[in-house]
This record gives structure tokens, C-alpha cells and sequence, in this order.
């Protein structure tokens, strides 16, 4: 119901700035802008940047902060989600100050008591604990000023955040209007032209199926695939974890420093070496879950240019807690293309799909031109089924979009759908109509959903203004952090 609408159910925008522009109550803003002006430049907001070490720093809090291995600080997704983070909220910064927004002293002390950390240093008899609350944030390197400070800063930001939020439809006869044409049902009928009806009808001959091959030989490459060998670290259930912490440090220390071979970890350590054949850049096939060879971080590793082409160890790495595994490539066997006697089954199977699916086309295409003709003629459609965007049925889409597109006015009407790989409907559309009786909790969950939209929009609209006034220049592309930059 409403499919199109409920995708956006919520403004994602704004949950968002839930984890943009949190209330920290231990690192506000202010603890961003202290590593500034040091590395490489990536961004500049109104003449002031973003550096790569202030990205790896933000990257490395929040990782701690939401519990996660460490590790995903260095990679590229998640320090470019951390720069946008960082951007949105220089931006959202500059539109603070632009706009001279204030925060009132009984707004501040209402939002300061939220703060759990702030909650626990109030005493039995509702006095404030100010020695303790001096040195949490002594702890974490902060004064009483900067604390404030950076307090202040986000209910501003929250303040004009929700003045976007609160934005309202021009005119409430919008919604019904929407809603109007999500319940509006159209009468349709069917008529189906798939290739596999005409498979039969189609012989390709040799020098066909050759020529397809010469013409389309990257469809039939073998991708590139590694041979591997690897080691895996257990703790023992029954072994002291200070044991089990030095034979980690070992198995990490001994498969970095002799990185040409698994033997010497394996030694040390009593541990069998375990091989896998056939390992693509998407893991190996037929292996459990919980495989070492299923973990993608780990292929990944493998794909790159230390082990693929230097056949080094991977760095140690930790797939669940108690288990280390490190692993190196054997043997790479390069991409290649299939010889013709190899895949030519495939070969007839893809040409004989084409040629199928080009002959329900033209079919059909016949059959249209004849309907026309002869608009009355439903003769080989399916039953009349009645259809809206809020009750689709089986229709998707395109289908769905040409249908509802068609003027009450030209009724009956004929459309032709192509479904690539599949071949051709033609659709018949007789009767437009509106349901009997609405929905008082449907229209109001649109007109919600529509307000959503809405509101999204505004918000994409008031980014782009204020991007524009904070003269955001990008200057270097953000780069992979190097090895450790994320727990330095």
C-alpha cells in the first residue's frame, strides 16, 4: 500500500543528524577543532579546513563509541561517512553563527540534566557534585568552558535543525489530491509475449554461435582466483587469557616479521597449515559461515597487492573474539577467457534467449499494431483485474508507471511493456474508477509519509543554500588510511 510513499517512511535525514550532531557529553565540537592545520587539507568551510588527521581521529571515536573493531576506522567507506559527518556539521556550524542563534540559560541547564554522566553527579539530596564533575572533564581534557561550550553548540544546531523539520505542506489539499491518485484503480487486462514460449522456434547455426562468442568473449572469462594457505589462533576454553594474549602477540608478531612463509607461526604455535583452492574476490565457494575464508575482510586482504603479488602474510586478524587467523596466496591464476568448446552450451543458451526474446517482440509488436486497429478486440487477454498504486497486484515498475499514465480520456487504451530478458506484455485498460469508500488511517498515514517527504526535501534545499553561503571547496580526495593511523 502506498509502496512508493512508505520507502520513505521516516526523514532519514534526520536520524541521521541523531548520530551527526549527537549531544556528546564527553566530546563536543570544540574536541573537533583542536587537531586542525597539521595534515592535508580535504575540505575547507568558509576558508577553514578539514584535515585527513582530524578525519582519522573523528573515525577512531566513533568506532570506540559504537563498539566496533577498530579496524573499520582505516577503511575508506567509514572515514568518508566520518568526513560527511564532519562537513554537515561545519556546515550546519557556519548557518549557527550566520544566523546569531541563542541558547537560553534554563535551555541549557534542561538539556545538560539528559546527559546520564551529568544525571550521576547529583547526591542523594539533589546537590550537584562539582569537584567530580571537574575532573570527568578534566579526564577527558576539557574545561568547564569548552564543556559549555560545545553544550551550547548543539542545541543550536538542534534548534535549527527542528525549525527544517517543523516544515509544512503549502496546502493540505496536496495530500488528499496524492492520496486521490494512490487510490484511483484502473481495469486491466493482460497479454503476455515471453521468450520461452519461442525458444522452440529458434536454431541458431554454428558460424552464429562462434561469431556471438568472438563478438561477446568477456561474457565468458573466468574470473581471477587464488590458491591459499592459513593458519587459525583458537583460545582454549581452559587456558588463562594472559596465555592465551601472549600466544596472539606471538602468532602476530611471528606472521609479520617472517612474512614469506606460515611456517615459522605454525611451529612456534603447534599449528596445522590449512589450505583452500579456488578463493575469488567474493570467498571462497562452499564453505561454512564462520569459514576464515568466508570473512570478507580477510579476501580482501588476500586481493591486495602485498600478498596477491608479493605472496606476504595478511596481517594477523581477528575474526571473533578468541579466534586470530593469518593467511597468504599460493598461487594466482590470472582471468581468462574461456575456450568455445568450453562454454558452448552457454554460448547457445545466451543466443537462442536473444533470438527468442527478439521474436516475442516483434510478436508483439504485430499483435499491437493489429489491436490498434481494432481497439475492442480482447481477444487473448487475461481477465479484467482492477489495479492502483495502492493495490498493485503483480504490476511494477514501468508496467505500472504506463498504466497509470494513460488520460481517462482515451480509454480503452493499449500499452506495450518491454521486460528485458523476459519479452513483452501488452496491457489493455477499459475502466477508471475511484474505490467505494476511503480510508481515514490510510490518508493519515500518507499524509504523514507525504509530510516526510516534504520535509526531506527542505532539508536537502536548506544543506545546499548553506553549503553554497560556507563556500565549500573540496581539495584532496580522501585516501585509505594507512596501517595503525586509526588506533594512533
Amino acid at each position: 500500500m502506498f509502496d512508493s510513499v512508505r520507502k520513505h517512511q521516516k526523514i532519514l535525514q534526520f536520524v541521521l543528524l541523531l548520530f551527526i550532531v549527537p549531544s556528546f557529553a564527553l566530546f563536543g565540537v570544540s574536541s573537533y577543532t583542536e587537531f586542525m592545520d597539521k595534515e592535508t587539507d580535504i575540505v575547507k568551510v568558509n576558508g577553514k579546513p578539514i584535515t585527513a588527521q582530524e578525519v582519522d581521529m573523528a573515525a577512531k571515536h566513533q568506532a570506540e563509541r559504537v563498539g566496533g573493531n577498530l579496524q573499520i576506522a582505516q577503511s575508506l567507506p567509514f572515514r568518508q561517512a566520518i568526513l560527511n559527518e564532519l562537513l554537515q556539521q561545519r556546515v550546519l556550524g557556519f548557518a549557527v553563527s550566520d544566523l546569531r542563534l541563542q541558547v537560553g540559560k534554563q535551555e541549557l541547564v534542561n538539556s545538560l540534566q539528559k546527559i546520564p554522566q551529568i544525571r550521576a553527579l547529583y547526591r542523594q539530596d539533589g546537590s550537584f557534585d562539582d569537584a567530580r564533575f571537574k575532573q570527568l572533564l578534566a579526564s577527558n581534557g576539557m574545561n568547564e568552558e569548552q564543556f559549555y561550550a560545545g553544550q551550547s553548540f548543539d542545541l543550536k544546531i538542534q534548534q535549527l535543525v527542528n525549525s527544517v523539520a517543523r516544515t509544512e505542506l503549502s496546502s493540505p489539499k496536496l495530500s488528499e489530491i496524492i492520496s486521490s491518485l494512490y487510490e484511483t484503480e484502473r481495469q486491466v487486462q493482460t497479454l503476455q509475449f515471453n521468450a520461452k514460449d519461442y525458444l522452440a522456434k529458434v536454431n541458431p547455426s554454428l558460424q552464429e554461435l562462434q561469431a556471438f562468442y568472438e563478438a561477446n568473449s568477456k561474457l565468458f572469462e573466468r574470473p581471477e582466483y587464488i590458491d591459499v594457505e592459513y593458519i587459525v589462533l583458537r583460545a582454549d576454553p581452559k587456558e588463562d587469557s594472559k596465555v592465551f594474549n601472549e600466544k596472539a602477540d606471538q602468532f602476530a608478531n611471528i606472521t609479520y616479521d617472517q612474512a614469506d612463509s606460515l611456517k615459522p607461526a605454525a611451529d612456534k604455535l603447534k599449528l596445522s597449515i590449512q589450505s583452500q583452492k579456488g578463493v575469488t574476490r567474493g570467498g571462497a565457494t562452499g564453505v561454512t559461515k564462520d569459514h576464515p575464508l568466508a570473512n570478507p575482510k580477510l579476501v580482501q586482504s588476500l586481493y591486495g597487492d602485498e600478498a596477491l603479488r608479493n605472496k606476504r602474510n595478511t596481517e594477523a586478524m581477528q575474526l571473533s573474539p578468541g579466534v586470530f587467523v593469518s593467511a597468504r596466496v599460493v598461487t594466482l591464476h590470472p582471468a581468462q577467457i574461456l575456450p568455445y568448446p568450453d562454454v558452448a552450451a552457454e554460448v547457445k543458451r545466451q543466443v537462442t534467449q536473444r533470438a527468442a526474446e527478439k521474436l516475442a517482440i516483434a510478436t508483439a509488436d504485430e499483435k499491437l499494431a493489429a489491436l490498434e486497429k481494432d481497439p475492442k478486440n480482447s481477444a487473448g487477454f487475461s481477465s479484467a483485474n482492477w489495479i492502483s498504486r495502492n493495490k498493485p497486484g503483480n504490476l511494477v515498475g514501468s508496467s505500472m508507471d504506463e498504466i497509470m499514465s494513460i488520460s481517462p480520456d482515451k480509454l480503452p487504451a493499449l500499452v506495450s511493456v518491454a521486460n528485458p530478458g523476459v519479452g513483452t506484455t501488452i496491457y489493455r485498460i477499459d475502466q477508471v474508477r475511484q474505490p467505494p469508500a476511503a480510508d481515514a488511517k490510510v490518508h493519515k498515514a500518507q499524509a504523514q509519509q507525504i509530510q516526510s517527504l516534504a520535509a526531506q526535501s527542505e532539508f536537502a534545499g536548506f544543506m545546499s543554500y548553506w553549503r553554497n553561503g560556507a563556500n565549500v571547496k573540496v581539495i584532496n580526495s580522501l585516501k585509505q588510511a594507512n596501517s595503525g593511523s586509526a588506533g594512533s
